[in-house]
């Protein structure tokens, strides 16, 4: 990770025959497009790979998180349960959907536990947003028995997990609707896109429908298409889908030299008797692109996080202290920052975000320290990092 490490010429001859052959628009035009459907030959492999029924691009991961909502009829007033540990995305489009953003603990997963998801259900609860963080998995077999128990949508942000899987079944089609990233430093990129992901004929056309102004994509002619519901632009163009299908193409290959790049380090660093490791539900489905690791205290988390930085083991990241991933630091998220006037403003009881109280996600949080994975590493490079990681910890 990222997939950008792995450029070639591939991505180059997609974007090529997109420029000398296509058309940039991924809808219709068909006589100026030479058979050349980019996205659509990408959604299909997306499906194949992934093994669900439908597969719709779209223009971001966060587009994705915010049709993926639509689609399954979250909207307003819905209360949606998040993690506080998350890219700031995942939580900003629960609002923008004019639904209510609710916290819940995470556990050593460093996703959603389920005892923190059954605190936080209440009558409004409409669904969850379950975020595989940093390519690994939360405890899908109990979560998925709290949305049976209290019929909640589920709705997995895989943006970080693609290619990651639990007991054989890829992340983002085991809940009801699943969301993709596609962004310049995912674990494969488009440029710029992500994807919704689902099983549920009617979630699925109403998020063809809800990215493109509603459009119900009938016939050949855009100009007489029905439009049975109202939407937004968040289209993907043939341009990006050119680049993330070649990118595609090589997710299997990616994800093997994650795993073993990553099991290199772990086992290095399973030597060393203060540091323990993330759990991880179904080992054999991680996608390896961090290798998450614990310190026993705070003060001992921010010490190595100096010490592997001076040491030159980069690509390391504390996020206690992050500004995008983590609640502790989001003011505009707790006093409601915007550039206009949010619906949830519009809630009396919506909740005090000032005072939403984490205690143990703040307790993993601060002892947490989550370094990348690179598949660019050579064996000398690797061996390098290994005994810079042990200096550090000297």
């Amino acid at each position: 990770m990222p997939g950008f490490e792995l450029f070639g010429p591939e991505e180059k001859q997609e974007v090529a025959d997109v420029m000398e052959n296509g058309f940039t628009f991924r809808y219709n035009f068909d006589h100026m497009r030479n058979d050349r459907w980019k996205t659509r030959e990408m959604e299909a492999l997306l499906c194949e790979k992934m093994g669900a029924k439908h597969t719709h691009l779209v223009s971001s991961g966060t587009a994705a998180l915010q049709t993926a909502m639509a689609a399954a009829g979250i909207g307003a007033g819905d209360e949606v349960i998040v993690p506080p540990f998350t890219f700031v995305a995942s939580v900003e489009a629960v609002f923008m959907a004019g639904a209510v953003p609710v916290f819940a603990e995470i556990d050593e997963t460093l996703c959603l536990s389920p005892e923190g998801i059954e605190a936080a259900i209440t009558p409004k609860t409409k669904a969850i947003n379950l975020v595989h963080m940093c390519g690994s998995m939360a405890k899908m077999d109990e979560i998925k028995a709290i949305c049976s128990k209290h019929n909640l949508i589920l709705l997995e942000d895989a943006c970080q997990a693609i290619g990651g899987s639990y007991r054989g079944q890829a992340l983002g089609t085991i809940g009801d609707v699943g969301c993709y990233s596609f962004d310049s430093v995912k674990t494969i990129t488009c440029g710029e896109g992500g994807a919704v992901i689902t099983n549920c004929d009617t979630i699925y056309n109403h998020a063809h429908m809800f990215s493109d102004h509603g459009h119900d994509h009938i016939g050949n002619d855009r100009g007489a298409e029905g439009h049975p519901i109202m939407g937004l632009n968040f289209r993907i163009s043939e341009m990006n889908s050119a680049m993330g299908l070649a990118q595609l193409r090589k997710l299997d290959r990616i994800i093997e030299i994650q795993r073993t790049n990553k099991k290199l380090i772990k086992d290095a660093m399973a030597e060393i008797p203060e540091v323990s490791f993330r759990e991880i539900p179904d080992i054999e489905g991680d996608s390896a692109g961090f290798l998450t690791f614990f310190m026993p205290s705070e003060q001992r988390t921010v010490e190595i996080n100096k010490k592997l930085a001076d040491n030159g083991v980069d690509g390391c990241f504390y996020w206690y202290i992050n500004n995008w991933h983590y609640l502790l630091n989001w003011t505009h998220i707790q006093e409601l920052k915007s550039s206009s006037s949010l619906p949830i403003t519009l809630i009396e009881d919506r909740p005090d975000y000032t005072k939403v109280s984490v205690p143990k996600s703040d307790a993993i949080m601060s002892r947490t320290i989550s370094m990348l994975i690179k598949l660019s590493w050579t064996e000398e490079e690797i061996k390098q990092r290994i005994d810079n990681i042990k200096r550090a910890f000297a």
